[in-house]
């Protein structure tokens, strides 16, 4: 099984990136923070850490920045119902602490947000991977995930799509307290 891959990035694609490793090229599914981080680096130097999926008819690669995300990834596919492209599915919807703490605290409808996962599995999520999550949860209490949906919604309310606004909020500092000042640090990155 493959865990690690350090490279060259050949491709990026919106989906996926092909990188280079000893003459070869492996294509690697990776989250959409994955793939703004390494559109960004301008060395086309990769290190991913990976999942490999073995089916009956594909092979498929998942590459991850850190560690804890590859963690975090390998928890929802353990899931039953879950599979590899849903749990990346997840991972696209906000950071994995963000995450973490929104199963933590039985919030289904952050995890709704994601094609595929209807509130059944959503709860089924919640059900499984609670207890689990129980020690790694932002000792905040929730306030980090409040103001994250505040600001959502107040970008979309400005009339940004969710989809913008989250991808935004992603890049907004994690240092960023409260929902006006996450608002106005996510409407700079989106004048740009």
């Amino acid at each position: 099984m493959i865990a690690h891959l350090s490279g060259t990035l050949l491709f990026a694609s919106d989906r996926f990136i092909v990188v280079e490793v000893g003459g070869v090229g492996y294509k690697v599914r990776v989250a959409l923070d994955t793939l703004r981080t390494l559109r960004e680096n301008t060395k086309k130097e990769v290190s991913l850490w990976i999942h490999t999926s073995v089916r009956e008819d594909a092979l498929d690669l998942y590459g991850f920045d850190h560690q804890a995300e590859l963690e975090f990834f390998e928890m929802l596919i353990g899931v039953s119902g879950i599979g590899p492209k849903s749990a990346l599915g997840i991972l696209n919807i906000a950071p994995v602490d963000h995450l973490k703490e929104a199963i933590a605290m039985g919030d289904a409808t952050a995890l709704t947000k994601v094609s595929g996962i209807g509130s059944k599995s959503a709860q089924k999520i919640i059900l499984e991977l609670r207890d689990k999550l129980g020690g790694s949860i932002n000792e905040k209490g929730g306030t980090m995930l409040g103001e994250e949906r505040d600001a959502i919604e107040g970008l979309v309310a400005l009339g940004y799509t969710e989809r913008e606004a989250r991808e935004a909020l992603k890049e907004v500092s994690v240092e960023t307290k409260g929902t006006s000042s996450r608002i106005k640090e996510a409407l700079k990155r989106l004048g740009k």
